[in-house]
């Protein structure tokens, strides 16, 4: 009898950076201090999302450097057009307790966005073990993270950092263009705790003459609803606060998921493009069988909480970014199927 021979091929992922792309993430001289403290230094202005994007119930920690004598390009949908040299950061970290966040932090990566001359560059860092410093890991990594929950249940997960080619599957266009995802008018329009006081970040931004263009009428600015506060907006609202910044970067007409037909943005008002009594395209075994994507009055005969309840890479959705099931995310989404305002979108 022959022997069997395995061979393993392993895949040696080269790149090749521009001078700004540092090792160390201390050498942007993004935080002052303990990285703990998550206190900017005065070169990076620290922003964040009324609704911001699921990660494993990670918290998220934004800043923004943008160049001396630059300006950025304000839209009302879009997100904003920033100039070259602008530097976006995401720190991702874990209180020890949901419910006490004074017993401190662990941090796990920093994601930095670099808009190079030839386009925007997506980099992950990952933090040391003693959380001093965050290095540079174009092919991402796996961390342990523990927490006290909010129902004071302890969690222990594997916590996912994407590689640099995971970064551009939500980032990219159609086009071939990566782009940021988060800073839009509508998702900045709130108030921040800054070092000199509070403050709509719009108007700290507006006041920085960080715009082109002054806004001279902060009421034209338009505002998402919070996914998880009652008060910021209707079931509606918030819902679709929460598909615009968990599903439309991926589904909308000019992103990597458009062949779909399912496009979830913000401002989408046609049904069957929200995917109210849509068929699946292509989502093969993902439609679990059922017939639409969405099912108004029936949250579990609905292929999204199909894709949404599940942590099968080939179901779930988002495909990236998550391991487990965002829960009360789940929960918004089927109540808002369950009393879907039909009223409200085009047929």
């Amino acid at each position: 009898m022959k022997n069997k021979v395995k061979i393993f091929f392993f895949v040696i992922l080269s790149y090749t950076f521009s001078e700004e792309v540092k090792n160390k993430l201390s050498d942007y001289n993004l935080y002052e201090g303990d990285p703990h403290n998550l206190i900017t230094t005065d070169q990076f202005i620290p922003y964040e999302l009324i609704t911001p994007l699921f990660t494993d119930y990670a918290h998220k920690h934004r800043a923004i450097y943008i160049p001396t004598n630059t300006k950025i390009k304000y839209y009302d949908e879009k997100v904003f057009e920033f100039p070259i040299g602008t530097i976006i950061t995401k720190t991702f970290y874990y209180p020890h307790d949901f419910n006490d966040l004074q017993k401190g932090i662990s941090l796990k990566e920093t994601r930095v966005m670099i808009h190079e001359k030839n386009g925007w560059i997506g980099l992950p860092y990952i933090w040391n073990e003693d959380e001093t410093d965050a290095y540079l890991e174009p092919v991402g990594g796996i961390k342990n993270a523990e927490w006290i929950d909010v129902n004071n249940n302890k969690q222990i997960i594997d916590y996912i950092i994407p590689n640099m080619n995971q970064c551009k599957s939500c980032h990219h266009r159609n086009n071939n263009v990566f782009l940021p995802i988060g800073p839009t008018a509508r998702q900045l329009n709130s108030n921040y705790n800054y070092k000199d006081g509070i403050k709509n970040q719009i108007e700290k931004w507006n006041d920085l003459g960080l715009f082109y263009k002054l806004i001279k009428d902060m009421k034209t600015v338009p505002k998402i609803a919070k996914w998880d506060d009652p008060k910021s907006g209707s079931l509606d609202k918030r819902a679709r606060a929460w598909l615009d910044i968990n599903c439309a970067h991926c589904h909308n007409i000019d992103g990597p998921a458009n062949n779909t037909g399912l496009f979830l943005d913000y401002y989408q008002t046609d049904a069957k493009s929200l995917g109210i009594f849509k068929t699946p395209v292509a989502a093969g075994r993902g439609s679990g069988h059922l017939k639409y994507d969405i099912y108004p009055g029936f949250p579990d005969k609905s292929i999204m909480v199909y894709r949404f309840n599940s942590t099968d890479p080939g179901i779930m959705m988002p495909e990236i970014g998550r391991s487990i099931v965002h829960k009360e995310g789940l929960d918004l989404i089927k109540q808002w199927i369950r009393k879907i305002d039909l009223s409200r979108v085009e047929f």
